[in-house]
């Protein structure tokens, strides 16, 4: 009998365990590999938004756009958080994601922002990144850069499979219209290597195997904070710098309507503002600055910001990766 009497508490337990665990809503928020990782942001943002939703919030990593795209009405995400202005219109385009029905009057951003579908996070300028103690006199301008000797060794990321990468042909094609592909024939001879992504570049530049990286403005600010580095300097151009913004949105068919939208008002929260400087290494999009940590409050910034609308983007972004392409196969 006592044996049958554990067995049952047993039972008991387990069912009151399941019962317990199928009451919690969960939350699944779609992300990119990094946002995830020890490092990123998605720890941080877990503890503090199951903090307040009594829910289960539960990131999947990997693609983003193309996995919701191939997934379609059958997809898991319920948000999707780490897409950017560069790929909104084919993300609208799909029917996939629905109204974020946010109050916007808290962003600050250094461009007015209505988007009803692609809410902001946190924002950045494409930028050469370049070490004070090896390269003393970075270029002063875009043109400079261009005119640079090619003995210069710059890494920069691919526009096919890199965010960054496509920020750069976008960055170029706005500067130089017409003459984009020139511009790439005289930049060509520096580059040393053109990897698949961010990270690979970054870390080539740390390893002293670059002078110049393509990153952002706001890359010293980690080596500002967590390393105490005060060598790592953005080189900021008057041509202007291209403006990068992270955004999040909703499903339409989601099944955690009210959860959903719960996270999307969590962003523009100053819990999540605050966190997302040092979490995601990039300028909160609704916080001002007098809120920013100190490392950022010593970043130098452009004064001149270059976008591109959706429309825009999309309708440039072949023939930007185009000229790119034909300039680095000569």
């Amino acid at each position: 009998m006592k044996a049958f009497n554990l067995a049952a508490g047993t039972l008991v337990a387990g069912m009151f365990a399941t019962a317990s665990a199928a009451e919690t809503p969960v939350l699944t928020v779609y992300a990119p590999d990094y946002f995830v990782s020890e490092w990123g942001p998605g720890p941080k943002i877990e503890e503090l938004f199951e903090a307040r939703c009594e829910c289960d919030l539960q990131f999947k990593p990997g693609d983003l756009l193309p996995r919701v795209l191939l997934e379609g009405d059958r997809t898991e995400a319920d948000v999707v958080i780490g897409l950017n202005t560069d790929v909104t219109k084919k993300a609208r385009e799909s029917g996939l994601f629905g109204p974020h029905g946010q109050d916007l009057s808290p962003l600050t951003l250094p461009l007015d922002w209505t988007d009803d579908t692609f809410l902001p996070f946190n924002y950045g300028h494409t930028a050469f990144i370049y070490n004070t103690e090896k390269l003393a006199e970075a270029p002063a301008s875009f043109d400079a850069l261009l005119d640079a000797p090619d003995d210069l060794r710059l890494v920069i990321q691919d526009p096919r499979s890199s965010i960054s990468g496509l920020a750069l042909v976008l960055w170029v094609q706005s500067v130089y219209g017409d003459e984009a592909q020139a511009a790439w024939e005289k930049l060509a001879p520096k580059i040393v290597t053109v990897t698949r992504g961010w990270s690979e570049s970054y870390g080539l530049f740390t390893d002293g195997e670059a002078d110049m990286v393509l990153s952002y403005t706001t890359s010293p600010a980690y080596h500002i904070i967590a390393e105490e580095d005060l060598t790592k300097k953005a080189a900021i151009f008057p041509e202007g710098h291209y403006f990068m913004v992270e955004l999040a949105a909703k499903l339409a068919g989601t099944d955690q309507p009210e959860l959903a939208d719960e996270f999307l008002s969590f962003i523009l929260s100053t819990d999540f503002q605050s966190m997302i400087a040092t979490g995601n290494w990039s300028i909160p999009a609704a916080l001002d600055k007098s809120g920013w940590p100190e490392g950022f409050q010593q970043l130098d910034l452009p004064e001149k910001v270059l976008f591109y609308s959706e429309d825009e983007a999309a309708a440039l972004r072949d023939e930007a990766i185009e000229a790119w392409r034909r300039a680095l196969s000569q």
